[in-house]
């Protein structure tokens, strides 16, 4: 029954705990829809199938792989004095019994691996969030992204107007209008490419959690982080997944080192038996007792796995060292793409306002074709760029999220 609850605790879906962390920001998925999007992708279940598998694995660990084993013999025998043959028969009925403390340690192990599974399937889940919050990002890019290249083909194309106007009024050449006609097609390309982009998204998003970002969602501002970096950094370490899989593999070598330490005194094979001899008028009935012998395969196996408890133990710490690495790079990058992204708004802002101030210079005759595009292009490109910060930034600010497990119930991983 032990290991049954403990089963439903492994592959429990995180919407029927208690939520401790915190609401999801506006530009992201709320936590029903995502955590069920992240239990439905493909790399969860698989990792929730392990877990189950485990659970299978620590009750067969538990019963151990000695079995009983039933022997029957049967013989004819022809004796000297020449009368009836003796019909003789022996049952033998054995099985090795765990000593030295095996049994333990087998229940142990069957415990790690449960251990192993549950932090598997909180990796699995932690990967699966990542993997949402970028597509969900780049479908809202996307979208945000074609919206700006439709306005620019708008503009492109009500520019052109105004050039035929001049010229049929005199007041343009002809390759102004040349020019004005080539800003439409260059706009209308970057129109087409825009939604290409939106579409490969929005069919990434689909394709691997069914998902589809609904028209309201839509990039936001970001905040600065609710935590200093050291607190979020000790979070981080506390809830990584990779440092918890590594640290369960470990305890599983270093279990199973033991367990060949304690397998170099050999299981005896202990049982009964009973036999029939004389023509029936002797009855046998006996308890037998094999012990192997032990031999040097025991003894370097046992010092094989101990190198390899040793092994494990410097691959968790070196899974520790990176993870904290790549910690304090996210939280580098989640700062510095903040402050990019403010630049760039400013940068856009002021890119705008030149367009604006340069079509209302070419519409009253004081700037030429020429300047007018240029500006145009240079503010359409500030924005496409504040964009990407704008989004980069997102993606950062929900990647300190996802890593110290405060959104989409990642906390009870």
């Amino acid at each position: 029954m032990r290991w049954v609850l403990r089963a439903i605790a492994v592959v429990a879906m995180p919407l029927a705990a208690q939520a401790q962390g915190i609401s999801a920001p506006a530009w992201l998925p709320a936590t029903e829809q995502a955590s069920s999007w992240i239990e439905h992708d493909a790399s969860v279940a698989a990792a929730r199938h392990g877990a189950v598998a485990a659970t299978h694995s620590a009750q067969a660990l538990t019963a151990g792989s000695h079995e009983w084993a039933l022997r029957v013999q049967a013989q004819r025998r022809q004796l000297q004095d020449g009368g009836t043959p003796s019909r003789e028969w022996q049952t033998h009925v054995e099985r090795p019994v765990r000593v030295n403390g095996k049994a333990t340690l087998d229940r142990q192990l069957g415990e790690v691996e449960l251990d192993l599974a549950r932090a598997q399937l909180g990796e699995a889940r932690h990967e699966s969030a990542r993997a949402l919050a970028d597509m969900w990002l780049a479908a809202l890019a996307g979208r945000q992204r074609e919206a700006m290249a439709r306005q620019q083909v708008a503009l492109a194309e009500a520019n052109l107007v105004a050039v035929q106007k001049r010229r049929r009024a005199g007041d343009a050449a002809v390759l102004d209008e040349q020019q004005a006609q080539a800003d439409v097609g260059e706009s209308q390309r970057e129109l087409i490419m825009a939604r290409t982009a939106l579409a490969k998204a929005q069919a990434a998003l689909q394709t691997r959690f069914g998902a589809e970002a609904n028209a309201e969602s839509q990039l936001a501002d970001v905040n600065e982080p609710d935590w200093t970096q050291a607190g979020w950094l000790n979070r981080v370490l506390e809830e990584a997944d990779a440092i918890k899989t590594r640290h369960a593999e470990w305890q599983r070598v270093r279990l199973t080192s033991a367990r060949a330490r304690a397998d170099r005194v050999p299981d005896p094979v202990v049982g009964v038996f009973a036999a029939s001899e004389a023509r029936g008028r002797e009855r046998l009935v006996g308890f037998s007792v094999t012990v192997p012998l032990g031999s040097t395969y025991r003894d370097q196996r046992s010092l094989q796995l101990a190198r390899e408890a040793d092994m494990a133990e410097s691959a968790l710490e070196q899974m520790r060292r990176e993870v904290e690495q790549q910690a304090r790079e996210t939280w580098a990058d989640a700062t510095g793409s903040r402050e990019r992204w403010r630049l760039s708004r400013q940068t856009a802002a002021l890119a705008a306002d030149s367009a604006r101030l340069m079509q209302r210079a070419y519409a009253l005759g004081e700037a030429d074709l020429q300047a007018l595009l240029m500006a145009r292009r240079q503010s359409g490109q500030s924005s496409l760029a504040a964009l990407e910060a704008q989004v980069e930034a997102s993606r950062w600010a929900a990647r300190l999220l996802i890593d110290a497990h405060q959104i989409w119930d990642l906390e009870h991983d």
